[in-house]
């Protein structure tokens, strides 16, 4: 393995398993990333434990959705991922998971996944359903996938999870984090009373002086310092990792 990719193979191991402890993978779900440079991407194989996930088993793996190095086969719903990379030439990383509390919002009537938060303001342009319900098994849903999401970041599939995209696995998994936490307080926001979502005021006033990347390096010192504290991955994996990989410096 090139330094680069050996970088992006550990972030996806790292994520993957930061992402089952904190109960949002589990026996399903993925994240994928692009090879920089290349029509491929790293993801991991279809039925290896996500708390577990190494980075040397994961799998490189052309747009078709078919491996081009790797033992083993991709995740069924591979072509979520593909497919956004093949319309999204800005996507670096593709998350996608199944968190009940937040895909109920794909359910109900009346009541979106507006931002409550101030980190959501990733979404600030709205958060589409996406229609198919059913598994993401041929390109052609992953590209019907990929239309929904448009030139967004985050769509839920109704009934089914979730689908976020990002410019590096580092930034993903803030997005991730701050999804989830966003539908948590709206949740419990719409317990309490009427919701008052952020305005688009509020929202840009946040992002004026918001830095993305070095908010994500943030949250991902912080987490990987806590999992490798706790055994969840090996201390030798957190180490020279305070800068991301060139795939997403931008």
């Amino acid at each position: 393995m090139d330094a680069p990719t050996d970088v992006l193979r550990h972030e996806v191991a790292i994520c993957s398993r930061l992402l089952v402890d904190a109960g949002i993978l589990n026996y399903s779900g993925h994240i994928s990333v692009r090879i920089p440079g290349t029509e491929t991407l790293l993801i991991q194989r279809g039925h290896d434990v996500r708390a577990e996930l190494a980075p040397e088993r994961l799998l490189v793996v052309g747009l078709d959705g078919k491996p081009v190095d790797g033992r083993g086969e991709p995740p069924s719903e591979v072509f979520i991922h593909t497919e956004i990379y093949r319309a999204r030439p800005d996507a670096g990383a593709v998350a996608h998971f199944h968190h009940d509390p937040t895909t109920v919002f794909s359910v109900v009537e009346d009541n979106p996944l507006v931002p409550v938060k101030n980190h959501a303001s990733r979404w600030a342009a709205g958060i589409p359903v996406h229609f198919d319900s059913s598994h993401i098994a041929v390109p052609e849903q992953g590209a019907a996938v990929a239309r929904t999401l448009g030139s967004g970041y985050a769509l839920l599939l109704r009934g089914h999870g979730e689908v976020l995209v990002a410019e590096d696995v580092r930034s993903l998994y803030a997005d991730v984090v701050h999804f989830v936490e966003n539908a948590r307080a709206l949740t419990l926001a719409a317990q309490l009373g009427k919701v008052t979502p952020l305005t688009d005021e509020e929202l840009a006033a946040f992002l004026a002086t918001f830095k993305r990347g070095k908010h994500a390096r943030k949250l991902w010192k912080y987490y990987t310092a806590v999992a490798a504290s706790r055994g969840l991955i090996p201390r030798e994996w957190v180490l020279d990792q305070d800068a991301p990989a060139e795939a997403g410096a931008r």
